[in-house]
């Protein structure tokens, strides 16, 4: 696991210092070791976490000629394989790692030989015969990797914005359709970036620069099989693919745990590393004062089944100090609140342990989101848009309905709200946070697209096309980017055998009727492993690492919420209106709810402060 950047110019030599300036923006992603190295008009750098191959697994890497030079971050979960096809032909491959296989796959295949990766990657080569530069991620997007062409005609590269601002020709104008999108949905959607020069390589595609130009190439997309199974055969093939996927994750050369959250997916994670390993297993959760957002009773539950050494975090004692840490940790701006709670428990794990497991990807591999059932009821036969949008009105005026969204009204107003909708807006209405009104209120101009539109129309009918556009959007824009950013910010390494594309494309795969049933999702997976499954966390629903927002907002975040965003600076950047800003802060304060969206606000304003202003 490695931080890595780089640059190729044009008409000069690479400026070292410059990537040097970037990897120290990057040590945190790797601790343990790195360089800067100069191959002409190329110059590659990397900060490495020591994961596998402890002594011989330095980088750059090179072919036998050292005419193909490549630096790497992520593990490779095949690269056993990988090492033996290339001894079939002839390569000599270093260490016992994998890394040391890149630059001689891509010496046989070119550029597509990241079809033949399976994992969670982002990798820079630069090929000295040709003078190109490959840049790649892997097929979800769970490492990030982002670019920016130089006013020269050259381009830099680097695992995090933050690292690219270093640059000094980098222009760091802010992209205010960026901001719009931001505002909408609570993260910037690629290829974009909040800064208009810097833009991130999407998920499952490579990007490659000679002197034939620029050129970029998907070179996968979720294939689920078409199958005809018995309800028995679809769980059993869930058990034995849901488990591979674990064990092969189990594989490394540093101490290795669980974060464990109490719900089904970190459970089952847990139960089957415990079931495959000789030594206990170290879990690791979060929990909270207030009883509706701590999970570490069911944490607890599970931990004392599998018989875990089990450590437990309680988050309430400075949440501004430790809000204020987050945003510098980040390496772009992000509104989803989940972000600390993993930051906070990573730094936690990062005492005992350097790779960590978890349940991420559950939802959207075997349809466990609530708004999945929210939508498919909303259009239901039966349901009057007028009527819909009336009930919506009036759960708004329950206690509840405005200030809690853990409330029955709150939620009840949600789905009124949605089925009174038009279909084509349903979707995007449930994931929006600033709809196209609330922004042009904030923004005192045009508010932009709406969160439909940004988001675009599933692809698929039915469960499986909800479920690939959240793969497409939310998973690889929000979640992977969060989970990315909050455990590298401590040197930590998590994995999600949830996530694994074979377990991803049987989910898709399974029919409607063992993903949901009224409200309750994830049937195949509550199914495949109910033996696994205390009774208790057998019967929750959607559970997760939460956080008290709107509580924090109205006692210890209010200081420092009004202190940031309505003071000089925030202002003077001329971003939204200071009345608007100061009327959800005051609304907030009486009992509506606008949690969600001051959050985002405040950690933009702060890593603006942390990273473009300084």
């Amino acid at each position: 696991m490695c931080g890595i950047c780089g640059v190729v110019t044009v008409t000069r030599p690479p400026d070292r210092a410059a990537v040097d300036t970037m990897r120290a923006a990057l040590v945190h992603r790797g601790p343990d070791e790195g360089s800067t190295d100069e191959l002409g008009r190329c110059a590659l750098g990397h900060q490495r976490l020591r994961v596998l191959d402890l002594e011989a697994g330095w980088q750059p890497v090179a072919s036998e000629d050292e005419q193909v030079v490549g630096v790497f971050n992520g593990e490779l979960y095949n690269y056993r394989e990988l090492r033996g096809l290339l001894a079939t032909r002839g390569h000599e491959v270093r260490g016992s790692g994998d890394t040391p296989v890149l630059p001689h796959l891509y010496e046989d295949e070119g550029p597509e030989f990241v079809s033949r990766l399976e994992g969670m990657f982002a990798f820079a080569l630069w090929d000295r015969r040709r003078d190109r530069l490959v840049l790649g991620r892997d097929r979800l997007g769970k490492k990030p990797l982002l670019y920016a062409r130089l006013p020269d005609g050259g381009i830099a590269f680097a695992s995090e914005l933050q690292a690219l601002l270093r640059v000094r020709e980098l222009d760091r104008e802010l992209d205010l359709a960026a901001l719009d999108a931001y505002l909408a949905l609570g993260y910037v959607p690629a290829p974009r970036t909040i800064v208009r020069a810097v833009r991130k390589l999407p998920p499952a595609h490579v990007l490659v620069l000679d002197a034939d130009g620029e050129r970029t190439f998907r070179y996968w997309r979720p294939d689920p099989p078409a199958l005809e199974l018995r309800d028995e055969e679809w769980l059993e093939r869930v058990r034995s693919t849901v488990t591979a996927a674990v064990e092969r994750r189990l594989d490394a050369d540093v101490p290795l745990g669980v974060l464990l959250s109490g719900g089904i997916d970190s459970t089952i994670v847990a139960a089957l590393a415990a079931r495959a390993s000789s030594d206990p297993v170290r879990t690791f959760t979060v929990g909270f004062p207030d009883e509706r957002y701590d999970e570490r009773p069911y944490a607890r539950e599970v931990a004392t089944r599998y018989g875990t050494d089990h450590h437990e975090l309680v988050v309430d004692a400075d949440p501004a100090a430790d809000v204020v840490r987050l945003a510098r940790a980040l390496g772009e701006p992000l509104g989803d609140e989940a972000a600390l709670p993993t930051f906070l428990i990573c730094e936690q794990a990062k005492r005992h342990v350097t790779v960590a497991l978890t349940g991420d990807g559950g939802d959207e591999a075997f349809a466990g989101y609530e708004r999945y059932a929210a939508h498919r009821l909303a259009g239901a036969a039966g349901v009057v848009p007028p009527l819909a949008r009336a009930g919506g009105r009036a759960a708004r005026a329950l206690p509840g309905g405005r200030a809690e969204p853990r409330s029955h009204a709150f939620r009840a107003a949600r789905f009124l709200e949605l089925a009174g909708a038009p279909a084509r807006e349903r979707y995007g209405r449930v994931m929006e946070v600033f709809s196209v009104e609330a922004r042009s209120e904030l923004l005192g101009r045009d508010g932009g697209a709406s969160a439909a539109t940004l988001l675009g129309a599933p692809r698929r009918p039915g469960l499986a096309g909800l479920q690939l556009l959240d793969v497409e959007t939310y998973l690889a824009d929000d979640l992977l980017v969060k989970s990315d950013l909050a455990s590298m910010a401590h040197s930590v390494e998590l994995r999600s055998p949830l996530l694994d594309p074979s377990v991803l494309e049987l989910g898709l795969a399974l029919p409607d009727r063992l993903k949901q049933r009224g409200r309750t999702g994830k049937l195949a997976l509550r199914r495949a492993f109910h033996d696994l499954l205390p009774p208790t966390v057998a019967a929750r629903g959607k559970s997760g690492f939460g956080v008290p927002i709107g509580r924090w907002f109205r006692g210890d975040l209010r200081p420092l919420a009004r202190d940031v965003l309505l003071d000089g600076t925030t202002r003077g950047r001329g971003l939204f209106r200071p009345s608007a800003v100061g009327a959800l802060l005051e609304e907030h304060e009486r009992g509506r709810d606008h949690a969600h969206r001051l959050w985002g606000l405040l950690v933009l304003e702060l890593w603006l402060r942390a990273h473009v202003d300084a």
